[in-house]
């Protein structure tokens, strides 16, 4: 059984820094297609950052050089580093995984996890 918990939201100033997890559980991590997606209020889900099976990732351009998706194989864990955070960076934030490559469109990822809230302040 598939399973995927975030950890590590919560309400940081601009300019701050936080970093999410993404404990996996029910396959193997290095075998899969696992990303970050975030919704705002209001606004679809929208896919930021994505680490395909061969480590390479792909990030939206609002986040591009401020993010970075990183994976621990031998923890099963995904991650998230945000930097430099802006208060339009607020929204939920969700880890996601399928076997197949998916890029950073939502509809193509299988599993998801319940979300961790990341909210910015000015």
């Amino acid at each position: 059984q598939v399973q995927l918990v975030e950890s590590g939201g919560g309400s940081v100033q601009a300019g701050g820094s936080l970093r999410l997890s993404c404990a996996a559980s029910g396959f193997i991590v290095s075998t899969y297609c696992m990303g970050w997606f975030r919704q705002a209020p209001g606004k679809e889900r929208e896919g930021i950052a994505v680490i395909d099976v061969d480590g390479s990732a792909t990030y939206a351009d609002s986040v591009k050089g401020r993010f970075t998706i990183s994976r621990d194989n031998a923890k099963d864990t995904l991650y998230l580093q945000m930097n430099s955070l802006k208060p339009e960076d607020t929204a939920m934030y969700y880890c996601a995984a399928d076997w197949n490559w998916g890029g950073l469109a939502p509809d193509l990822y299988r599993y998801w996890g319940q979300g961790a809230q990341v909210t910015v302040s000015s």
